[in-house]
């Protein structure tokens, strides 16, 4: 009767440093131990240098009154607000002018990168003329000349620029009527909610509908009208309850209404028109990836250039867009801390400037600004990739 042999080592037995994966964990826990090593020694060796110096550490500075003014901010804060407040006003400007950024680049971007494959001439090259002179113009230089130039060449408030006598342009900014919600206003935000979901949900139904019958419904309209006219209707019956504070010219500014910064203005325009090249050009090759068979395909079955360019093309493009405007969002909201160049007080110039210099705690500050870009960054990579991977081609 034959046995199974016991002297023979079975395959994988032996000495361990012999083992691939027993040999790749001992390499990753030396190297991880060396690394955790050194960073405690940069940690230590910065603390006693800084306890030589008597520099104190902590956050407990973010308690501390700021003592300074800031000319814009979403929050109630004064100069006897804590410098907590101060971060937080900081990151709620940079959040503002990003998240403008954002929606109007992604507007003009893709009306450039479409407009570039137009078969009107002139609209084509006015498209390239439009990507080739803000693509290679520095980020730095058209803010400057959007602040300087543009904005700081308007008169003075005596002599505004008006616009029906309730939007006003001057060297300090746009003035505009400011809306006060009295008792009631919350039915119609609650109206406005209700008229989004439901839009979504009839969205929802008619795409099913059609996969199933292959009749589509008017959805942009009746959505268009639903968003627009229920709001409307509970806003009139519920008695108008709005007020406006209209802007008044007192002695040498106006008073009441909005102001919005002439810093915010030209930062935002900066930003939109500058990554708004960067995205056609990404649109344009989005769209150019899109087999011509496809088109072609389209025009056989008499589709309008539109519905082809919309429910054909554009998604199959989007494969293409969405990964490289996920590093154009970025950059815009990293690009937005060149502010500092203009004084529009985001971050980095409240909290990593007049804060820091107040207050000499450089590590806190500079650690806590980098890690808000880092999160602010990941977020958006994150909802952006979620994105991608919802409208991704399903193949089987």
């Amino acid at each position: 009767m034959l046995r199974p042999s016991t002297s023979l080592p079975r395959r994988g037995q032996g000495p361990l440093w012999r083992n691939p994966t027993v040999r790749a964990l001992i390499i990753q826990a030396v190297l991880f131990l060396i690394l955790a090593i050194f960073i405690g020694y940069l940690v230590h060796n910065t603390l006693n240098n800084l306890e030589a110096r008597g520099i104190q550490t902590g956050f407990g500075f973010l308690e501390g009154r700021a003592g300074f003014s800031i000319p814009q901010s979403l929050i109630d804060y004064t100069s006897d607000s804590s410098y907590g407040a101060t971060f937080v006003v900081g990151l709620l400007n940079t959040l503002l002018v990003s998240a403008l950024g954002i929606v109007a680049a992604t507007l003009i971007g893709f009306a450039v990168g479409i407009a570039r494959l137009s078969s009107n001439w002139l609209l084509a090259r006015l498209a390239t003329i439009y990507v080739e002179i803000f693509r290679n113009i520095p980020l730095l230089v058209q803010i400057l000349f959007w602040y300087y130039a543009v904005l700081r060449a308007l008169p003075s408030p005596r002599d505004s620029l008006s616009l029906f006598d309730l939007f006003f342009f001057n060297v300090r900014g746009v003035v505009m009527p400011d809306p006060q919600p009295l008792a009631g206003f919350s039915a119609t935000l609650w109206a406005l909610l209700i008229a989004v979901v439901a839009t979504l949900l009839f969205a929802r139904f008619a795409k099913r509908r059609q996969a199933a019958t292959g009749q589509a419904l008017p959805v942009y309209w009746i959505g268009a009208a639903v968003v627009i006219g229920v709001p409307l209707i509970v806003f009139v019956v519920s008695g108008a309850p709005l007020a406006w504070t209209l802007p008044e010219l007192r002695g040498f500014n106006f008073r009441g209404g909005i102001n919005i910064l002439p810093e915010l203005v030209a930062l935002w325009l900066a930003l939109s028109i500058y990554t708004a090249a960067f995205i056609a050009e990404i649109v344009r090759s989005g769209i150019l990836s899109v087999s011509h068979g496809q088109t072609e395909a389209a025009r056989s079955l008499s589709l309008p250039g539109s519905i082809t360019l919309r429910k054909i093309v554009i998604p199959q493009a989007m494969r293409v867009i969405v990964p490289q405007m996920t590093s154009q969002y970025l950059n815009l909201i990293k690009n937005s801390s060149l502010a500092t160049a203009i004084g529009y007080p985001d971050l980095v110039a409240v909290f990593a400037g007049t804060t820091l210099n107040q207050t000499g705690q450089a590590i806190e500050i500079i650690a806590m600004t980098m890690a808000v870009y880092l999160v602010i960054s990941l977020t958006v990579s994150f909802l952006m990739n979620l994105y991608n991977a919802r409208t991704l081609l399903k193949e089987r």
